[in-house]
């Protein structure tokens, strides 16, 4: 049997399996059976924990059509809260694709540093280099989705293009969503988010995830909402960024580094019958 935990940041839901003791390889066919929300146990992604030489543990992150990738905020939140709870240390470092990430308890819930925004071109990476990041161009008209024809391009590990928009809802994102993620412009996908200024401290914000589609929230995209909307000047460098599944504390750091803080949830505990896997 293979033991998991389910655990969500504001609705955003894992599967963490924990292999630092028994190794468990698992290929993309058993990867989208466990995802699954009928046929498996379901979640946005599934977490794999493994052995690291340099933290707590290394963090593989899957999406449910099996494409791993380097980084997720709320998984990073809840990975924390899990090894903290584990550990009873109240600070913890995990191992990423994107690199060496710190989580600790806070009043929020667990606050991670989630790194340096990376604003160049050729790193979020875009097909073209010779952008401002700050606002990217792009033929939206054929989408007939009313979105603007520029969009802001970061990374934080992973690329996010953010539309700035005056009602987030207003918008079919789970249409144009997919027909964005994969634009030539971004040779690795891209996670797209729509994103209302409600304020100077308050974002609104909604999420389609690189191969996951619509989620409740992301805590990657909710960093770079907060980056892109300052360094237009819409918001300051500490604001409160609100998802359909809550609230999460965003800080860009003089020194370059997003901190994220938010709740974080464990929902059940259970066994996955290697059958299913076989099936």
């Amino acid at each position: 049997m293979i033991d998991f935990v389910k655990m969500n940041g504001l609705g955003n839901d894992f599967v963490v399996i924990d292999a630092r003791r028994n190794p468990m390889p698992l290929g993309p066919k058993q990867v989208t059976l466990i995802a699954d929300r009928r046929f498996g146990v379901g979640c946005d992604q599934l977490i794999v924990l493994e052995p690291s030489a340099r933290a707590q543990a290394f963090m593989r992150i899957f999406n449910p059509d099996s494409s791993e990738v380097h980084a997720c905020g709320n998984a990073t939140r809840c990975i924390g809260d899990y090894l903290m709870a584990e550990s009873g240390a109240d600070r913890v470092w995990i191992e990423t694709g994107a690199g060496l990430l710190a989580a600790w308890r806070s009043e929020g819930g667990v606050t991670v540093d989630m790194g340096p925004a990376r604003l160049e071109a050729a790193a979020i990476p875009l097909a073209r280099t010779d952008v401002d990041t700050r606002r990217v161009p792009i033929d939206v008209d054929g989408l007939g989705a009313g979105l603007p024809d520029w969009f802001g391009a970061v990374s934080m590990g992973n690329p996010h293009a953010v539309f700035f928009v005056e009602d987030v809802n207003a918008h079919q994102l789970e249409r144009v969503g997919p027909v964005l993620e994969t634009h030539p412009l971004f040779p690795q996908r891209a996670n797209v988010s729509l994103v209302a200024v409600a304020g100077s401290d308050r974002l609104i914000q909604r999420v389609w995830e690189r191969g996951a589609g619509l989620t409740l929230a992301c805590g990657s995209g909710a960093c770079a909402a907060a980056v892109a909307a300052h360094r237009l000047g819409l918001c300051g460098r500490q604001v409160e960024v609100t998802l359909p599944g809550g609230t999460l504390a965003i800080d860009w750091r003089p020194e370059g580094s997003v901190w994220m803080s938010g709740g974080t949830a464990r929902a059940f505990t259970g066994r996955i019958d290697p059958a299913l896997l076989e099936g």
